[in-house]
């Protein structure tokens, strides 16, 4: 096998067979294909594309890069994916709620891309938590607590992990071949024996059309099925964001209510986390409609508070978290409302904007060394359709300082926009089935 020949037969439109496919991801692992081959590789890629087998095999070959997980657990092993949103926290209800539903949930999840936010950011906003965990700990926390929300060690998919940093600076990161082996060479390395994606939709989406979240949706979908893994996946709306609160920590106290039985403090979050709860245990066995039954209750219940609890203790953090979690969050030391310039209906939101605020006031990262400042963010945020006075509050905000809290209420009253009252958009848009 050579780079160049394999680079030189893309250019020209042949598509690598799965050998050529095993043998690059490989030499991006050890070393052996240098960063300007990878970027080249990238962009051929970009403009010829693999097809669906090939993309499969690129799949494969980016996973076999590295470890692969392999699970002897008294229940099935499945996850959850989301491509990225705002106020988006299913991660912290569905994964607990699935370990109470007798699922264990290895969850490798990232860091916040972009205007979106990150679990494992999220995560972390719990003093004393810690996301970076050897395999060892993986599987004690898995096999003790159900689940565990951590990050990827330097073992898996390292093939991707070259890949990607030389996509981010070669203008190829937008390739659905690529994105859909970068998400599922991680995923299925974990050894899933089930996988449900969320791909987002709308404003505070990374694809913002419906043609776009549906050719990605298919991909991954086919992709994954087509490397032995069951998945399906929902099409959702981020048109607004999903739950009222963008930031770390308010994100976390969001899910925190949620957890605590409260559905009202977030409907559009917890209703998502039972839907693709019930999608995802659908692919196990379950009923669809029984399961969506067993997380919600298991919610309403507070056992999923308990796993995510014990999760959180195993992680590094408090042992109280369930009882006590108010105390445990940071707080930013300047807090107010943004309120309303006029009246009228909630019309539309820029979730972009949104997201972008709060990278601005340091509850994101504009470049890969920033220190994310877990406590500032947007909490109580009004959704879509609702009416609204003059001088009604549109969102409390949480900063660091006044420059940054009045900076951040321009870009959220320019972001928000009043007028008249708008058709609802349902949560679920479309499901792409096996």
């Amino acid at each position: 096998m050579d780079a160049r020949a394999i680079i030189a037969g893309l250019r020209r439109g042949e598509r690598p067979g799965p050998e050529a496919l095993a043998w690059f991801a490989r030499g991006l692992a050890n070393g052996d294909v240098s960063d300007a081959q990878a970027g080249a590789f990238a962009m051929a890629v970009c403009l010829r594309g693999l097809g669906d087998a090939g993309r499969v095999a690129l799949t494969e070959a980016m996973r076999d890069s590295g470890d692969v997980l392999r699970w002897d657990l008294p229940g099935p092993v499945l996850d959850k994916h989301s491509t990225g949103g705002i106020g988006d926290c299913v991660s912290l209800v569905l994964a607990p709620a699935l370990a109470a539903c007798g699922i264990f949930v290895p969850m490798i999840s990232g860091r916040g891309l972009g205007h979106t936010g990150g679990t494992l950011d999220k995560m972390e906003a719990i003093p004393g938590v810690v996301t970076a965990v050897d395999e060892a700990r993986l599987r004690r926390i898995v096999r003790q607590t159900g689940c565990a929300i951590v990050g990827a060690t330097g073992q898996v998919a390292p093939a991707d992990k070259r890949l990607y940093a030389v996509r981010d600076v070669t203008g190829t990161v937008e390739s659905v071949d690529l994105i859909t082996a970068s998400i599922l060479s991680k995923k299925l390395a974990a050894g899933l024996e089930g996988l449900v994606l969320d791909v987002k939709c709308g404003s505070g989406a990374f694809m913002k059309t419906p043609d776009e979240a549906r050719e990605l949706a298919r991909a991954l979908v086919e992709t994954a099925n087509g490397a032995g893994c069951p998945t399906a996946a929902l099409i959702t709306d981020m048109a607004e964001p999903l739950a009222p609160a963008l930031g770390n920590a308010v994100e976390v106290a969001v899910s925190m209510e949620v957890l605590s039985g409260n559905r009202l403090a977030a409907p559009r979050l917890h209703d998502l986390t039972v839907a693709l709860g019930g999608r995802l245990m659908a692919l196990a066995g379950h009923g669809e409609g029984e399961a969506e039954e067993m997380i919600s209750a298991a919610i309403a219940e507070g056992r999923a508070m308990t796993h995510f609890a014990a999760m959180v203790q195993a992680l590094g953090g408090p042992p109280d978290m369930a009882e006590d979690w108010r105390t445990h969050l940071p707080a930013a030391p300047v807090v107010g409302d943004i309120v309303a310039p006029e009246a009228g209906y909630i019309s539309a939101i820029d979730g972009e904007a949104l997201g972008l605020a709060v990278v601005a006031m340091g509850g994101g990262r504009q470049v890969e060394s920033d220190r994310i400042d877990p406590a500032v963010g947007l909490s109580d945020m009004r959704q879509i359709g609702t009416r609204v006075e003059r001088g009604d509050a549109l969102a409390m905000i949480h900063a660091r300082d006044e420059d940054s809290a009045e900076a951040a209420a321009r870009a959220v009253l320019a972001a928000v926009h009043i007028g008249d009252r708008p058709d609802p958009a349902p949560l679920v848009l479309e499901r792409v089935d096996p």
